[in-house]
């Protein structure tokens, strides 16, 4: 889509811990880290490795008819394989055993042992594949929050969403485009909790979403053994290029007391964000009591007030996290 502003998001090379704690991290902007040792992982995790090593334990994967998932509307089902089978369906284009369509796609992203209350762990769930992979030691290790396991087939494109910790994407094999959005263009992504209704970025229906073209997109393709930073709050949105494996590491970088608990996915906003997003609906609901002229008015004095309490001068500034809540990686 031409309309929209596009910016290549940056690629850095030869990154250690501290160049990214001193160069990277601190702008709070995407960044692609080329040639960071990963492990073994990138040379290893071949078809026939993953099988073996996964075997028959038995894992639980989206399936979808489409390559577009829509979580929002879920067009997509749940069903449970063995691992080894999956990865060989995953792998291909036209199936043979298949739940929906000859040509349907595949996603697994690991879960705790225990989904609602264990966030993923790859050496847990995964332990003879993790050894593998090399976690970059670019966050104390008290700040891990966890590191999700994705395989995913050609093709298949993961809705737009955002994420209340820092993460890295590690793209272990194959390729993938990522877009990615700035927090500040929320309110042109049409946002359904921490999820956008825009599902096709390519080609959005303008008719619905005409702000959407207002918001500006950051493109970058991830190699194999490419990390790619995602700061939190930043949304976005994956398409496989080639049947691809990759590990997710969160982390996070407030105290661990700003986040909710009882959150195993690391986005669920957090706790002093969610009790603001609950006055703010009663405030609303006591406004319903005016009428419409009056709401009007004491509207646009709410939004003027949150304006001059929350907003950013210079969005396109780098991010200050409050000393208060400051919980710098390392």
């Amino acid at each position: 889509m031409e309309l929209q502003e596009r910016i290549a998001v940056p690629i850095f090379t030869e990154v250690d811990r501290d160049v990214f704690l001193k160069e990277i991290y601190p702008a709070r902007r995407p960044a692609v880290l080329r040639g960071v040792d990963l492990g073994p992982c990138v040379e290893r995790w071949t078809l026939e490795y993953l099988g073996m090593k996964g075997g028959g334990r038995e894992v639980k994967i989206h399936v979808s008819s489409v390559p577009q998932m829509d979580f929002l509307h879920k067009n997509f089902v749940y069903r449970t394989l063995p691992f080894n089978e999956f990865v060989r369906r995953a792998a291909e284009t036209k199936h043979s055993d298949f739940f929906l369509a000859e040509d349907e796609s595949y996603y697994l992203r690991s879960l705790g042992e225990d989904v609602r209350k264990e966030p993923a762990d790859l050496s847990k769930q995964f332990p003879d594949l993790a050894g593998d992979f090399h976690i970059p030691r670019f966050f104390g290790p008290d700040q891990f929050f966890s590191s999700v396991f994705r395989i995913s087939s050609c093709g298949l494109q993961l809705w737009t969403h955002y994420d209340v910790m820092d993460n890295l994407l590690a793209q272990v094999t194959g390729r993938k485009r990522v877009v990615l959005y700035r927090p500040q263009d929320a309110p042109h992504l049409y946002l359904n909790g921490d999820k956008s209704e825009v599902l096709d970025i390519d080609a959005p229906d303008l008719k619905r979403f005409p702000e959407f073209v207002k918001a500006k997109r950051y493109d970058c393709v991830l190699e194999p053994g490419d990390l790619l930073f995602i700061p939190a709050l930043w949304f976005h949105n994956t398409l496989a290029l080639h049947f691809g494996v990759g590990v997710n590491v969160f982390w996070r970088h407030l105290p661990a007391a700003a986040y909710d608990r009882k959150d195993p996915y690391g986005n669920k906003d957090p706790v002093a964000a969610a009790r603001a997003l609950q006055t703010l609906e009663r405030a609303l609901h006591a406004l319903d009591e005016l009428p419409a002229d009056y709401r009007d008015f004491y509207g646009r004095r709410m939004v003027q007030r949150i304006q001059n309490r929350t907003y950013c001068d210079n969005p396109d500034a780098e991010t200050t996290i409050p000393r208060s809540l400051s919980n710098k990686p390392g």
